[in-house]
């Protein structure tokens, strides 16, 4: 049996945790005489370097220099997060003060997102990121068409992930109001539930027949909603504070944190990542484990929230492999679990308006 696959003894796993989270503290190779002196374990430094040694052998640790002390190696920090990272105690007071940022003034998920990426960086010191994922069947569950002036008119969308979306729409030929409530009236008939593929010639012939003398109003109004839907399976990311990561010595080499900001700005990388994940509650990701070569030296977090079974949104956290991943997997689970409950019905109700709008802490 391969060393890596033997398990571990309770004492090796107290000797991983202390040196992980020191590390992760510090950043600086971790030695025996360092958890002793700290009173991080009763052992001896002679026994806690033995194990410390095995750990090495084993795996889980990595030496820099031979003189140096130890580092998690991915596989030590991937246990950690598995079987020793202690999830930290909900307070009140963080509870509450994620409800009442991201319910103070939003109604659209794009902006609970955005909001959302935000709160992450700043209560955790790393970069936020809230991702839309790519989706292939982008479908609408209401329509509403309204008059801008006597040329153009706008059409308001719901989407099934609950966003609203607005388009500007140039009219070739007269409309009056009840051609629009007319036009409303068919595009919700017509056009709810479909995805872009599922919009054929015949069913715009359909609704151009129904119009009558406003045939004219239902092309360009059927070309707005496949440019929103084209958006919406596109995907999107947004990411907040990525000024956070040049504290870490980790970003220090200016070429290597070009390149993730490269890989942040042009997002498909991420974006498809995030998109393929299989599961439904908090992804690590640490180091190699992540497909995208520039975040080898990084660890990302991130978890979906659901709306009727469908992925609606990602928010994540993105920072160096020591991050600190108790306060990073709590804050992650506290964020989507207040987004999930506000889209579930006790946030702002899902209205079309003429707007298209409804309505940090340091490491511990």
């Amino acid at each position: 049996m391969d060393t890596k696959d033997k398990p571990l003894s309770e004492r090796k796993k107290l000797i991983l945790k202390a040196l992980v989270e020191a590390h992760i503290e510090g950043g600086e190779p971790v030695g025996s005489k360092y958890i002793v002196q700290n009173n991080l374990l009763t052992c001896s430094s002679a026994t806690i370097r033995n194990e410390m040694a095995e750990l090495e052998q084993m795996g889980y640790l990595v030496q820099p220099h031979t003189s140096a002390g130890r580092v998690p190696s991915e596989l030590g920090y991937r246990f950690y997060v598995d079987q020793l990272v202690e999830q930290y105690a909900d307070t009140t007071r963080e509870v509450v003060q994620i409800n009442q940022l991201l319910k103070a003034k939003m109604a659209e998920i794009d902006q609970i997102l955005d909001t959302a990426s935000r709160l992450a960086s700043s209560m955790t010191n790393y970069t936020g990121i809230a991702i839309k994922p790519k989706a292939s069947s982008a479908t609408m569950q209401r329509f509403e068409v309204i008059a801008v002036d006597e040329r153009n008119f706008a059409v308001l969308m719901i989407t099934s992930g609950g966003a609203v979306k607005t388009k500007k729409v140039k009219a070739y030929g007269r409309f009056g109001a009840e051609a629009l409530r007319q036009l409303t009236s068919l595009m919700n008939e017509c056009l709810c539930g479909l995805c872009a593929d599922m919009i054929t010639l015949p069913i715009i012939m359909d609704m151009e027949s129904a119009m009558g003398e406003y045939a004219h109003l239902v092309n360009p109004a059927v070309k707005s909603v496949y440019e929103v839907m084209s958006e919406l399976d596109g995907g999107e990311m947004r990411y907040s504070g990525i000024n956070q990561l040049l504290k870490y010595p980790e970003y220090s080499d200016t070429q290597q944190f070009g390149e993730l900001l490269g890989t942040l700005e042009n997002q498909d990388e991420i974006l498809d990542l995030v998109s393929k994940a299989d599961s439904d509650d908090i992804n690590v990701l640490i180091g190699s484990e992540s497909p995208v070569e520039v975040m080898n030296n990084s660890s990302l977090v991130f978890k979906p929230i659901k709306k009727n079974g469908r992925t609606v949104g990602v928010i994540g956290v993105l920072g160096p492999r020591r991050m600190n991943y108790k306060q990073v997997l709590k804050t992650i689970d506290e964020i989507t679990g207040s987004i999930s409950t506000m889209i579930d019905g006790e946030g702002p109700p899902n209205q079309i308006t003429e707007k298209g709008e409804g309505n940090g802490r340091k490491q511990e």
